[in-house]
């Protein structure tokens, strides 16, 4: 069985499995499901050889063990990977969000522009209703106020009347489909603003008020997240340990590494999402500012004056509206990232139904819960010396300012624990340092793990990736395999790259890499240019003509000064020359007898005749 042959019989799989979910009341997506087919082909437990052929029992071992898995309720490790997929297809970059909001209100505002430009007017009663619809679509693009609104209808039609008099929708209406778009988006963008001033001008607070700056929700769930990250964790370093006194007692470890590997996806969601959020904090910052600033221009400017040259105020209006609007983008992008973040909710619900706060914290009676601030805060237990690194590059901390900011391998969590522990999740603490193997940086939770990584780095990389093939969502948790899933990071996380190394060098250019080209005929004088263009202006009214016309009687007198040919002479040289004479040879007796006797006469004549 090749390759192809292989892959179509895993992708019918994924079909008949997706339907046979679908029957069982569990809807899911071909993306989870051919993630967990291979994820159970790949799991060694299984005793599936991918080089080999699947024969017609493996096919059948093979249905049952991911149907199983499919169907299983109450299961984290499958909320995790619907998790995932989730967030891959809900969450991008930051700029593509802001786009997508840009795209839905031009496309709700669509059939109300198109009803506008497309309008055909022949009453008034006509022209009554479509200026009612410019002023309805005025507010509804700026989301200035409410169009159900009678004052601000009456406000923003009023701020219409001093822009476009409804004498002059006449003529709006004669423009082109393309200039009438572009026409009502500079009114709405002055109108806007207009209606803007005024509303600041009776009190300036309520621009502010509009647009809560609020990201709390995301907080509290990132810090109930990380609480329950730390009772996990701190429940599994008891239970993994060999002289554990919790050995005798029935607690599912299993289930609990996957409500661990859950919540720490859960939890590296949340601080993307709060990422995001603090910036769009910090951009609504700025451009509140940057409109109260506009605003105070604008009272400046129309201060105890009656009249204001449009041409003075209409720019100022249209840069308050679009502040406004920057203003509401960045609000919607903050409702966006708060609405993933209660979609999340949902894929938490199996593991807090397995182990309910009240039968953790039984659990955890008299232990200390440790949360990763308080395990990277400890004191660490002595300097990792480089002289001990010797088949690995140890970066120390002190050597670069920016070796937190390093991407690091296993999204930061410690490799040697995760193999010599059993799957237990501890965050690298990079202040011990970093470690650099073939180009990849890796951080670990104490000094001994770090030495015992080094001692075998391509072993431990090697488990650390067998051990997750057993448990599919840490593929992507430890991003081993981002191509079923891929989302883009936020501009905070995105930006841990590899540090520049830097190093002395040297480059040498030519003085003059491109040719240089004097151009003769260049004039820098405007008026010399004038000339020649007046100059080949009425070349154009000229007229040329080969014979005698009736006109040419008319013709002006004109006189031509010319120097006449002097009689000169010279001597050349002669050539001359003769045919030398061609030879010529006559022959008889050629033919004949056998016995003829041949004779050669020449008759090549003489030189000297």
């Amino acid at each position: 069985m090749d390759g192809l042959q292989k892959n179509n019989i895993l992708k019918k799989m994924t079909q008949k499995l997706q339907l046979q979910c679908a029957g069982r009341g569990s809807g899911l997506s071909a993306t989870v499901v051919a993630l967990m087919v291979k994820s159970v082909l790949s799991d060694p437990k299984n005793s599936f050889n991918a080089d080999e052929a699947l024969t017609e029992e493996d096919i059948q071992k093979l249905e049952e063990l991911c149907l199983n898995k499919l169907t299983e309720r109450c299961s984290p490790s499958l909320d995790t990977i619907k998790m995932q997929e989730y967030f891959g297809l809900s969450y991008t970059s930051r700029f593509q969000l802001l786009k997508e909001i840009q795209g839905a209100m031009e496309s709700r505002m669509s059939p109300l522009m198109t009803e506008i430009t497309d309008s055909r007017l022949k009453t008034r009663d006509a022209f009554d209703a479509l200026y009612c619809k410019i002023v309805s679509y005025i507010l509804q693009r700026s989301s200035v106020s409410s169009p159900a609104d009678a004052d601000s209808v009456n406000q923003a039609k009023a701020a219409l009347q001093s822009v476009l008099p409804p004498a002059e929708l006449a003529a709006f209406m004669a423009l082109l489909k393309e200039d009438k778009e572009q026409q009502l988006d500079e009114l709405t963008r002055i109108v806007a603003g207009i209606c803007l001033f005024n509303k600041a001008s009776v009190n300036e607070k309520c621009l502010h008020e509009t647009f809560p700056v609020s990201f709390e929700g995301i907080e509290n769930e990132l810090s109930a997240s990380r609480r329950l990250v730390g009772k996990y964790t701190t429940l599994l370093e008891e239970l993994l340990q060999p002289d554990s006194r919790r050995v005798g007692r029935d607690v599912p470890v299993d289930l609990l590494k996957q409500a661990l590997y859950n919540a720490r996806q859960h939890e590296a969601f949340l601080k993307i999402l709060l990422s995001n959020a603090h910036l769009c904090a910090s951009c609504m910052g700025d451009l509140q500012m940057k409109l109260s600033a506009q605003t105070n221009l604008l009272k400046e400017s129309v201060k105890a004056k009656r009249a204001v040259h449009s041409a003075k105020v209409f720019p100022l209006f249209k840069a308050l509206a679009d502040l406004w609007c920057g203003l509401q983008e960045e609000a919607e992008l903050l409702k966006v990232l708060h609405t993933i973040m209660l979609n999340l909710q949902p894929f938490t619900v199996a593991q807090a139904e397995l182990f309910p706060a009240e039968y953790l914290d039984g659990l955890l009676e008299g232990s200390e819960v440790k949360t990763d601030q308080d395990r990277l805060s400890q004191p660490s237990d002595g300097q990792i010396n480089l002289a001990e690194m010797t088949t690995c590059e140890w970066l120390p901390p002190e050597t670069d300012a920016s070796i937190s900011d390093l991407s690091l391998q296993f999204n930061g969590f410690c490799g040697y624990t995760f193999v010599c522990r059993d799957g237990l999740l501890l965050p690298g603490n990079p202040k011990l340092g970093v470690l650099k193997h073939e180009g990849k940086f890796y951080a670990f939770s104490s000094r001994e793990a770090a030495l015992e990584f080094a001692s075998r780095p391509d072993d431990f990389i090697a488990e650390v990736e067998e051990r997750a093939k057993g448990s599919p969502e840490l593929l992507h948790l430890f991003r081993l395999q981002q191509r079923d899933f891929s989302f883009e990071m936020c501009p905070k996380e995105n930006s841990r790259v590899k540090p520049i190394t830097k190093c002395e060098s040297g480059t040498q250019t030519d003085v003059h890499p491109v040719e240089t080209n004097v151009v003769r005929t260049y004039e820098w004088n405007a008026w010399e240019l004038r000339r020649k263009a007046i100059k080949l202006a009425n070349l154009l009214t000229k007229a040329t003509h080969s014979t005698q016309t009736h006109a040419s009687s008319m013709r002006r007198e004109n006189a031509t000064q010319v120097w006449l040919p002097k009689d000169a002479a010279s001597q050349c040289k002669r050539d001359a020359g003769s045919n030398v004479p061609r030879p010529q040879v006559y022959l008889t007796g050629l033919r004949g007898q056998r016995d003829a006797q041949v004779v050669k006469i020449d008759l090549t004549r003489a030189v000297d005749e």
